[in-house]
């Protein structure tokens, strides 16, 4: 009972999430609660799951306001806009290359394994270049969960280590084998990233034709404005609607005002971002700590006087605050499933449907399902819950504990984290990327999931994952 109707929590949340009835604080905060009270959950016990719950991600919710806030200063500033001109110069303002940059960006922010600082890296760099172009934020969304997801896999990035916690062994023994798989991945991701990007130039060209139906919410490119697109031949050609193509293209007007760049403050503030990120990166101080710090130091720096502060606070903390919300009501989501103990019993439930006859088959039927399980269970829920009864289920077929691992590990919260409500991370990118929840799991998920049943496939054909054991 407990577990159908954690299920059918999830079911119900997902839905409302992907036809958008109602605000995402809505579905996610209020229907595990109606669910905590409907398996008979006093108020006061509720209290403490919702309590415990918010404890779990309030630090997230600081660091993302704070973050949009330092990095919205920023750019302000005038900081990425050196960036965004060599990024353009080198990919010529040409969707494809610019959608494989995004992904490059990922792959090689995500080293350190960290989800959130990928995030915070990748996402306000490329954003601006995105908009200047009229790119759509769900390709930039995509491209940069796709390369964090691949990474995600290293030994440090947080479910390969849980996958060994819960085995015994060490992390490099799960991940070493898995090595070919993971340099596919990391092909698979980019030729993805090219294949969006020439999507995305044609839906460009369209717009600047006069195509109204190829105008979509997350892109700034609209009929009638100017926008860039390029040529067959390679080079870029600027077109607009209604232009014939003849026409200098023109950058999309800056939202700030140029009172506000700081030219004579650019490498202080560049010394202040690298300090900034290092700090995330060893682990200094909590992400939230170091960037309420950064923050105070970027508008004394940029800013100083109540207020010139002032108003770049309300310029960028107040859009930040719906997605704050956002993550507090997923707090309250995640502590009423573990609290409840819908989580466990969802855990084992989904391990015992599976029939004896098909249990041979299990290392390839969790590989397969690892990425759309990430929308269920998160990474502690899945290699602390799930995996040790999918290890006993498959030791009564003589299935290894490591094949089982290394399946899950291929998609499972790696590849499948970026679409995933049950980390807190994902609403960092989703939120970052100014785009919808539901929209987002849409546009992404069948990339992911490719992309992962193309390294389960090299896992395959390199003998380290068996497809059937006898």
């Amino acid at each position: 009972m407990l577990s159908l109707l954690g299920f059918g929590t999830i079911a119900i949340i997902l839905l409302l999430l992907f036809t958008q009835r109602v605000a995402a604080i809505v579905a996610l905060a209020g229907v595990p609660l109606a669910a905590a009270f409907l398996a008979g959950n006093s108020p006061s016990e509720v209290a403490g799951f919702v309590k415990d719950g918010l404890g779990g991600v309030v630090g997230v919710a600081a660091m993302f306001l704070f973050a949009i806030v330092f990095f919205g200063i920023m750019r302000d500033a005038g900081l990425f806009d050196p960036l965004i001109a060599r990024i353009v110069k080198w990919a010529g303002s040409a969707p494809p290359t610019v959608a494989v940059a995004t992904t490059a960006l990922a792959l090689v922010a995500h080293l350190d394994g960290a989800g959130a600082v990928t995030f915070l890296i990748a996402v306000p760099a490329m954003l601006p270049i995105y908009e200047r172009l009229g790119m759509s934020r769900l390709v930039l969304a995509t491209c940069v969960g796709l390369g964090a997801g691949v990474m995600n896999i290293v030994p440090w990035g947080g479910p390969t280590a849980r996958a060994a916690a819960t085995l015994g062994v060490d992390a490099n023994e799960l991940w070493v084998p898995l090595i070919p798989a993971q340099i596919a991945g990391v092909v698979f991701a980019l030729a993805i990233a090219y294949y969006l990007g020439r999507r995305e130039r044609t839906r460009l060209a369209k717009v600047a034709a006069g195509d109204v139906k190829a105008e979509v919410a997350e892109s700034t490119a609209r009929v009638g404005q100017r926008i860039s697109v390029p040529a067959t031949g390679g080079t870029d050609e600027p077109a607009s609607a209604g232009s014939g193509g003849d026409e200098t293209p023109e950058e999309p007007d800056r939202p700030d005002e140029p009172s506000l760049l700081r030219p004579k403050l650019f490498w202080v503030n560049v010394v202040l971002v690298v300090a900034t990120l290092a700090a995330l990166i060893a682990a200094v101080a909590p992400p939230e700590t170091c960037f309420i710090i950064a923050t105070i130091v970027a508008l004394l720096i940029n800013y100083p006087g109540m207020k010139a502060q002032s108003a770049r606070i309300e310029a960028h903390a107040v859009g930040a605050m719906l997605m704050v919300g956002t993550l507090l009501a997923a707090g309250v989501l995640l502590g009423v499933l573990d609290g409840s103990g819908m989580i466990e019993s969802m855990a084992v439930s989904a391990a015992n449907v599976i029939p004896d006859w098909m249990a041979p088959a299990l290392p390839l039927i969790v590989g397969v399902f690892a990425v759309p399980m990430s929308l269920i269970f998160g990474p502690d829920a899945y290699y602390f819950g799930v995996l040790p009864v999918l290890i006993e289920v498959g030791d009564q077929f003589g299935i290894s504990a490591i094949h089982l691992a290394q399946a899950s590990i291929i998609g499972e919260e790696t590849v499948g984290f970026p679409i995933s409500p049950m980390t807190g991370a994902f609403y960092l990118l989703v939120g970052l990327a100014k785009v919808d929840i539901g929209r987002h799991i849409r546009h992404t998920l069948g990339w992911a999931w490719l992309v992962s049943l193309g390294m389960l496939g090299v896992a395959f054909a390199t003998g380290v994952i068996p497809v059937w054991v006898s």
